[in-house]
Order: C-alpha cells, then structure tokens, then sequence
C-alpha cells in the first residue's frame, strides 16, 4: 500500500492501529508500544481516543497530518503529550524516524471517558 492510498484509508473509516505492537487492552485502555531505526515509519492511521504517549528515547520525528501539514519534534527520554478529542473529531498521521537514534514510545488510549467509539484493530498497513 503506498501512502496516498494509507492517507486515504485514515481520512475515510480509519483503523485503531495507532502504534506497531498492541501490549495490552481492557475495557479501558489500549497500550501501545512504537519503536523506529532511523529512517522507520508507522503509516498513516486514524486517532479518535483520548490519548498520551511518553517518549522512551531521544530523538527526532516528522509527521505528515491528514490536512497536509508537516510537524517535525524533538524529543526527550520521558517526554509526554496528552490529546483530547470531542465526538466525532480525529487527528490522522504517520510518523517517520528523522533522527540517528532509535525512537521508542508508550502511547495509552483511554477507552473510558473519550467521546468517541474505538476504531477496529483490522490490519495495519507495512511501515
């Protein structure tokens, strides 16, 4: 699958496969874990949950959002975002390893107290 066509499957239903390794899942949350050699990327993919991800490495991302915006990061060993989304809001993105260092990352979705529905798991496209 190239990018436009994983763009394109995040715009439309999306898919809950917001990181490489699903660690845990309960009635609550979704724990995830991501990690990137330099040059990896996960592909593009749909968030509706309320979310956090903590960094556990340092290093550099570029993210290519669903509106066409480019965000490159830096990040920090420890590191943390916290997003909240209203029902029917979604933030679809890749991410890439811009950096010379392997990025590693915790992402938590909260399945409790987020607006939205989770998105099915179904297949994740290759990075």
């Amino acid at each position: 699958m190239d990018r436009k066509e994983e763009l394109e499957r995040a715009l439309g239903p999306g898919h809950g496969m917001v990181g490489q390794r699903l660690l845990s899942e309960t009635d609550a949350v979704r724990v995830w874990r991501i990690e990137l050699a330099p040059g990896e990327r996960v592909a593009f993919h749909t968030h509706v949950l309320n979310y956090f991800w903590t960094a556990l490495s340092p290093g550099r991302s570029r993210s290519t959002m669903g509106d066409g915006r480019v965000v490159e990061t830096a990040y920090e060993t420890g590191t943390t975002k916290h997003f909240t989304y209203g029902k029917g809001e979604k933030m679809v993105h890749d991410l890439e390893n811009i950096g010379n260092t392997t990025l590693a990352f915790t992402t938590v979705e909260l399945k409790l107290g987020s607006a939205n529905a989770p998105l099915p798991l179904g297949v994740t496209p290759e990075n």
